[in-house]
């Protein structure tokens, strides 16, 4: 297994070695942790290793997987996931020292799914229609989860920071996509780590298999243009992510860079 550490990955036998970014933690029970460190924004600073996590749900950890995140020094783990999908699957932490905090966005594109599914109207266009949709009520809808969030991640004693809801996808992927925005690193870039849950989320395989493979695909997979969606809601309502994060969220953009940016 192979751990973050600093600014190396560390591995067994002790051996250091830089890998490309995003930097990904392997845990059994879990796909989709990643340290968000590790970027350069556009004005040549990098965002600090170890500080801020994203990852799909935490109901599957192993004790092996457990001393992986104490060993991290998580402090917060931060649930963006629906109350019932949040019962359904509690975190298997048992023993780490971390607090949760519930930031709930339901996830009610998955009733309008399920609906055209059981009516035999799904389509690949119909279902990337929706999940555009949904993405687009993010800045809204999803604020007193993401306000939550933030404030958790403007505060230096909640981090060691992992922020996930059950992919580690959509609300996950819009959240790390704003926070990463906010400290300046380039769009590209943001988009690149967005499109990473393609590679390394586990959690779809064996399910859905009565569907064929484009409206499979649009159900499952991170796409650009639901991001894309997102943030230009975000810029029809707000102009900027800065005014977003003051306006919405109450966080100053400011704050986070001083403390998540080094040169």
């Amino acid at each position: 297994m192979a751990v973050v550490l600093g600014d190396t990955w560390r591995h067994p036998g002790g051996m250091n070695s830089v890998l490309p970014l995003p930097r990904i933690v392997s845990l059994e029970g879990c796909s989709n942790f990643r340290d968000l460190g590790g970027y350069r924004t556009v004005d040549g600073r990098r965002v600090r290793h170890g500080l801020v996590f994203r990852s799909a749900h935490l109901g599957g950890l192993t004790a092996a997987d457990r001393r992986t995140l104490a060993g991290l020094g998580v402090r917060t783990i931060v649930d963006l996931r629906g109350i019932a999908e949040a019962a359904e699957t509690p975190h298997a932490i048992d023993g780490l020292s971390a607090s949760v905090l519930a930031a709930a966005i339901e996830p009610r594109v998955g009733e309008r799914i399920r609906a055209a599914l059981d009516e035999g109207r799904a389509t690949p266009e119909l279902i990337a229609g929706l999940m555009a949709d949904h993405y687009r009520d993010y800045p809204q809808r999803g604020s007193p989860a993401y306000r939550t969030l933030f404030a958790a991640l403007s505060d230096g004693v909640r981090r060691p920071l992992v922020f996930h809801c059950t992919a580690g996808k959509d609300r996950t992927g819009f959240a790390a996509a704003l926070l990463l925005s906010v400290l300046g690193v380039p769009w590209e870039t943001v988009v690149e780590d967005y499109l990473h849950t393609n590679v390394v989320w586990t959690g779809h395989v064996g399910r859905y298999p009565e569907l064929d493979a484009l409206t499979r695909a649009a159900m499952i997979e991170a796409r650009a243009d639901y991001l894309d969606a997102a943030f230009a809601a975000l810029r029809a309502d707000h102009g900027d992510v800065d005014t977003f994060l003051k306006a919405a969220l109450g966080v100053e953009a400011a704050r986070l860079r001083a403390d998540l940016l080094e040169d």
